[in-house]
């Protein structure tokens, strides 16, 4: 079998309104981009690099994943690990994070649901086998900027059967975008209302619902290290990537001077970023996203070194299908697991685009034995929705 051709999709579809949160937010348009990778004896695999923000960074990933396509024509799809490392060490003098674990990502993802078909196989049964029968999940109430808003979102959470959310309760009242925050610090009035919808969202989701905090890897070390001991009180389950991933010291600073637990993982890139992070005990959980740190071949490696460490993984999958359904298989094989990360409840938005809708009852997410990674994108609905990047994100902003 060979690699006929690899190229991605970058698609804009109505995502219309949280559940819950109709007086909160206006209908919007979500950019998705996938990855097909076709073979000379017609199995075509699937993958997704949708998580990167901003419509340039989607244009320039999906642009680089084309090129790499043209790259990977002729090759074995079985070769999966070879495949994985040509990518990789080809890309050594331009850099081997970021962009170039994307495509590997997208790629990597693809390859796997090309073997899973051709070994009529599910993948998580080619990872060594289901050690459960279902996945966890935490979801993602709206981001608001009042304590009122938070309520009812809450509630349908919890009414869901979601046993877990994650919330950025500073985001919505910060000066600028997550993206382009600069300074680390946070005004008084923000941070107060912060605490305010926070205890709304505890008081509404009651003493037995984990609430994850989100901190974007935005703050310094003193005030990250404020937040999370103010959002204590709550008690709140984790507090993620507290300050920007480049310096490990200063998550150690924060790390040794906060109570909540702390998780790291989403901007980290290949099992090579996670060595400091277990080797100085920096994180209580780890959440590295399919789509990012090197696909379904980097995140089962990942897992077992964060199993030698006993540090719980949960990915970081809040995007499209393909997302979710890859980091889904990989930790059906996983015993050091926690939840897998959604962006809401309701996942039936995906369903326009896939053949089959995911199964999710009670909070928990139910693979089946379909196989490769378990869902196929629809090519006509592919090419109904395809965006120019040339053209769309033209003069937009990152």
């Amino acid at each position: 079998m060979k690699i006929t051709s690899a190229r991605s999709w970058i698609v804009k579809t109505p995502w219309g309104n949280n559940p819950g949160a109709d007086e909160i937010r206006e209908n919007t348009d979500r950019t998705f981009v996938f990855i097909q990778v076709d073979t000379d004896e017609g199995i075509t695999g699937w993958g997704e690099i949708t998580t990167y923000p901003g419509p340039v960074a989607n244009g320039a990933i999906a642009a680089f994943v084309d090129q790499i396509g043209k790259w990977l024509v002729g090759e074995n799809p079985e070769d999966i690990e070879r495949i994985w490392a040509k990518i990789f060490r080809g890309m050594t003098y331009v850099g081997t994070r970021g962009a170039t674990t994307a495509a590997i990502s997208g790629i990597d993802i693809a390859l796997w649901d090309i073997r899973g078909k051709a070994l009529n196989q599910p993948v998580y049964k080619l990872l060594g086998g289901g050690v459960r029968d279902k996945i966890a999940l935490y979801t993602h109430p709206p981001s608001v900027k009042r304590p009122d808003e938070i309520i009812q979102p809450v509630k349908d959470i919890v009414e869901s059967g979601h046993r877990a959310f994650k919330m950025d309760p500073m985001m919505q009242n910060l000066h600028v975008g997550n993206d382009t925050f600069l300074d680390g610090e946070i005004s008084i009035e923000a941070e107060n209302t912060a605490m305010d919808i926070l205890a709304a969202a505890r008081e509404a989701a009651g003493p037995d619902i984990e609430i994850l905090i989100d901190a974007h890897g935005m703050y310094n070390v003193p005030t990250a290290i404020r937040l999370a001991n103010q959002m204590a009180e709550w008690d709140i389950f984790w507090f993620e990537e507290p300050v920007p991933v480049e310096s490990w010291k200063a998550l150690k600073q924060v790390k040794e001077q906060i109570s909540p637990l702390v998780s790291v993982g989403e901007r980290l890139h290949t099992r090579w970023d996670f060595v400091p992070i277990f080797e100085n005990g920096l994180a209580d959980y780890i959440m590295p996203d399919v789509t990012w740190t090197g696909g379904i071949t980097e995140l089962k490696k990942i897992a077992t070194m964060a199993e030698a460490y006993y540090v719980p993984i949960s990915p970081h999958d809040a995007s499209g299908p393909i997302n979710v359904m890859s980091g889904a298989q990989v930790m059906l094989t996983v015993r050091n697991f926690y939840k897998l990360e959604t962006s809401r409840y309701d996942l039936s938005g995906y369903d326009v685009m896939i053949d089959h809708p995911l199964d999710i009852r009670e909070g928990d997410l139910y693979v089946s034995d379909r196989l490769g990674i378990g869902v196929n994108l629809d090519p006509e609905w592919l090419a109904a929705h395809a965006i120019d990047p040339n053209t769309e994100f033209a003069g937009k902003d990152s």
